[in-house]
């Protein structure tokens, strides 16, 4: 997962709702959007895992490969942590909302 990633589905989403979409055609895209990402970033956490257990059984001769894994999976859950902060924000402000 990349910020650009999330940058382009959010530009999509907004052109789905700018366009007369219907809520429910909205929702389904962001709910896709959203398990998209999860289903990346889960991906990325698991490969990480795969080559730690080849660093620890001896099959992975290069650190350097093991980091960058790590890494990624840090950087793109650390990214996904931040996306779901911003989601609990924006509902929390709904909820205040008086009508």
């Amino acid at each position: 997962m990349q910020v650009g990633d999330i940058q382009s589905a959010m530009s999509q989403i907004n052109t789905d709702i700018s366009a007369g979409k219907s809520a429910e055609d909205v929702t389904k895209s962001f709910q896709e959007t959203l398990e998209g990402f999860i289903g990346n970033v889960n991906d990325l956490q698991n490969s990480a895992n795969d080559a730690i257990d080849k660093m620890a059984s001896g099959e992975a001769a290069d650190v350097h490969e093991v980091m960058v894994a790590v890494e990624k999976a840090k950087v793109s859950f650390d990214l996904l942590l931040q996306v779901r902060n911003k989601m609990l924000d924006a509902y929390k402000q709904i909820m205040q909302m008086q009508i």
